[in-house]
C-alpha cells in the first residue's frame, strides 16, 4: 500500500492516541516580512522545513520554532502563536523570540561553529567556545520551556529535530518523564574519536539519551553514536536491539532515511511551466543549450569549488563542449555572520568569474552563478528544465536536492551527478557516483551527464524514480509514528479531522528573551 498523506493522517491518529504532536526545530516553516510596506509570508529555503511541513500539514499539532522574519511578531498572538499555513491554516507554529546575543551564542556559535564541522568531515576545525555552550544550554531551556507549556498536562509526542536541540531531550523528561520523545539528526554523527574532541561530549550524549527514540539518516551514523556512548558513558548496550538503557530509561536508536514530498513538484511547475521556462532562459541569456545546474546554500560542506574546478577540468579536456551548455549554480547566502562562510562566497564568485574569463566568448558565459535565495517554486523549474544535476557534498547526512530532482522529473530524463559521500547516495545507486574530491573523475561524471544516451538517461531515472516514489515523506514520517507507536503508553484514540488546523492558544505567554526560565529553575 502505497504512502501518501491520507495513509499517514490514518496512521497518526492511531500511533498518536489522542497525544498531540509538538514539533521542534530552529527554523520555522513560514516566515513573515516586509514587502513595499505590506506584510508578505514565504517559505524558507531549506530541506528540513521542505519535508516536515506536509507532515504536520497532515498531523496538525505545533511547530515550535524561532521567530526570524522582520514581520513575525506582527502576526503573532502574545505568546507567539499563528495558524500556519498562512493561506489555509492547518497547524499552530509557535515563535519563540531570541536576542541578537542568543542567536549569535546558539546558533552560529555552538551549533554552526562547533557542532556542524564536529560531525562532517570536511576538515574544518570546530570552535569550542564556553561561552557559546552557555549560551546553547540558555536557548535549549528557553525551547523546553515553549514545549511544556505547549504540552500544559496533556499526552503529547514531541519530535525534535536537528543538531540545535541535543540538551532538550533530558531537559524535557526531567520534569515530565511521561512525555514521548523522539529526535531526528538531520546530519551526520562523526567517529568516536572526534567527537570526544568536543569539551561537552559527555552533556551532549546525556541530552540526547533523554529520547525514547533517536534517529539518523543511515545505520552507519547510528553504530559512531552507539559507539560514543559505549565509550563515554556507564550504561548498557543492546547491540540485538540497537537500544541504549541508562539509568533504567531505554533510548531506540533506528536509521530512518528522510525523503520529499513526492506531489510538491507538479503542484509547484503548474500547466504554464514551459512559458516560465522560456522567460528564465532569456533573463540569463541561457538560449536553448543543456544546462547543468547545482542548487545549495553557499556551504564549504557542499562541494562548490569542487564543481566548479571539475567544470574547468571538463572545459580543458573537451575543448569542444565550449559553447555548447551552461553551468547554473544557485547559492542561496548562508550563515554570513561567519567568516568561513564569508570567505567560500567570495572563492566560489573567484572561481566562476576565472572560468568564464578563460573558457567564455562575447556571447558564452560556461558558469551563470546567482548567490540568491530562490523560492521552491523557481527550483522546481530549474530541476525540470536540467539536463544534469550536479550534487557534490563533501560529505551529507542525506541531501535532499538528489531526491528533489529525482522526484521532479516525470518525464524520466535528466542525470543526476551524486556525491559517495552523501547519505542519498545509499538509495540513488543509478545516478552517477562520484568521489568529489577527485576532479578528473567528477569532471568526468559531468561528461557523462552531458553525453549520456536518451535511453540510458531513461533507464536510470525510471529506477530513481520508482525508489524515491516509493519512499516518500509520508512514508519516513509514518516509519517514525509507527516505531513512536510501540514507545508511547496506551492511550485512547481520538480521531481529528485532518482538515482543521490546531487552533493557537493565548494563554501563558512564552518568557520574553533575557527573563528568567520560571518554568525551569529545578534544572
Amino acid at each position: 500500500m502505497a504512502w501518501d498523506k491520507q495513509r499517514l493522517v490514518e496512521v497518526a491518529q492511531t500511533r498518536l492516541g489522542g497525544a498531540r504532536l509538538i514539533v521542534v526545530a530552529n527554523r520555522e516553516p513560514y516566515i513573515h516580512r516586509y514587502r513595499d510596506g505590506e506584510i508578505e509570508w514565504v517559505r524558507p529555503a531549506g530541506g528540513l522545513t521542505t519535508a516536515l511541513d506536509p507532515v504536520m500539514q497532515a498531523c496538525g499539532g505545533v511547530w515550535v520554532a524561532h521567530g526570524s522574519g522582520e514581520a513575525d511578531r506582527e502576526v503573532s498572538d502574545e505568546a507567539g502563536r499563528v495558524g500556519v499555513p498562512p493561506d489555509d491554516p492547518r497547524y499552530t507554529l509557535r515563535r519563540i523570540w531570541l536576542s541578537r546575543e542568543q542567536e549569535e551564542g546558539y546558533y552560529y556559535g555552538l551549533a554552526n561553529s562547533c557542532l556542524w564541522p564536529l560531525c562532517h568531515e570536511v576538515f574544518c576545525r570546530p570552535t569550542f567556545d564556553p561561552q557559546h555552550w552557555r549560551t546553547y544550554r540558555q536557548v535549549n531551556e528557553l525551547f523546553a520551556a515553549a514545549v511544556l507549556e505547549e504540552a500544559q498536562n496533556d499526552p503529547a509526542l514531541v519530535f525534535v529535530q536537528d543538531y540545535h536541540f541535543a540538551l532538550l531531550p533530558r531537559l524535557l523528561k526531567e520534569v515530565r518523564p511521561d512525555l514521548t520523545i523522539a529526535h531526528f539528526w538531520h546530519i551526520p554523527w562523526p567517529n568516536v574519536d572526534k567527537f570526544l574532541v568536543c569539551p561537552w561530549a559527555r552533556d551532549i550524549l546525556e541530552g540526547l539519551l533523554g529520547n525514547d527514540l533517536l534517529g539518523f539518516h543511515t545505520q552507519h551514523d547510528c553504530n559512531n553514536f552507539l559507539e560514543c556512548v559505549d565509550r563515554t558513558l556507564e550504561c548498557r548496550w543492546n547491540r540485538e536491539t540497537f537500544s541504549i538503557i541508562r539509568a533504567g530509561h531505554e533510548t531506540q536508536v533506528r536509521p530512518f532515511p528522510i525523503s520529499v514530498d513526492t506531489d510538491l513538484p507538479r503542484r509547484y511547475l503548474g500547466n504554464q511551466w514551459e512559458s516560465r521556462a522560456a522567460r528564465l532562459r532569456k533573463k540569463f541569456r541561457l538560449g536553448q543549450r543543456p544546462l547543468l545546474i547545482g542548487v545549495d546554500r553557499l556551504d564549504y560542506t557542499k562541494g562548490i569549488p569542487e564543481r566548479l574546478h571539475a567544470l574547468d577540468r571538463l572545459l580543458r579536456q573537451y575543448p569542444q563542449l565550449r559553447g555548447s551548455f551552461h553551468f547554473l549554480q544557485v547559492g542561496a547566502p548562508s550563515r554570513t555572520h561567519l567568516a568561513a562562510y564569508r570567505d567560500l562566497s567570495e572563492e566560489v564568485q573567484e572561481l566562476a568569474d576565472r572560468i568564464n574569463w578563460e573558457h567564455g566568448t562575447s556571447s558564452w558565459q560556461p558558469v551563470v552563478l546567482l548567490q540568491e535565495h530562490f523560492g521552491p517554486e523557481e527550483i522546481t523549474l530549474l530541476y525540470r528544465m536540467a539536463t544534469g544535476c550536479v550534487v557534490s557534498s563533501l560529505h551529507d547526512g542525506m541531501n535532499l536536492v538528489a531526491k528533489e530532482f529525482v522526484a521532479t522529473r516525470e518525464d524520466e530524463r535528466g542525470v543526476l551527478i551524486l556525491s559517495r559521500f552523501t547519505g542519498a547516495a545509499r538509495e540513488l545507486t543509478e545516478a552517477i557516483l562520484v568521489n568529489p574530491f577527485d576532479i578528473e573523475e567528477l569532471a568526468q561524471g559531468l561528461y557523462q551527464a552531458l553525453t549520456m544516451p536518451v535511453e540510458e538517461q531513461e533507464r536510470r531515472m525510471r529506477r530513481l524514480r520508482s525508489v524515491v516514489l516509493e519512499h516518500n515523506i509520508y512514508r519516513w514520517a509514518g516509519q517514525l509514528l509507527t516505531a513512536l507507536g510501540k514507545i508511547a503508553p496506551e492511550s485512547p484514540a481520538v480521531p481529528t479531522d485532518d482538515t482543521a488546523p490546531s487552533p493557537p492558544r493565548t494563554t501563558n505567554p512564552s518568557p520574553r528573551s533575557g527573563e528568567p526560565l520560571t518554568l525551569l529553575t529545578r534544572l
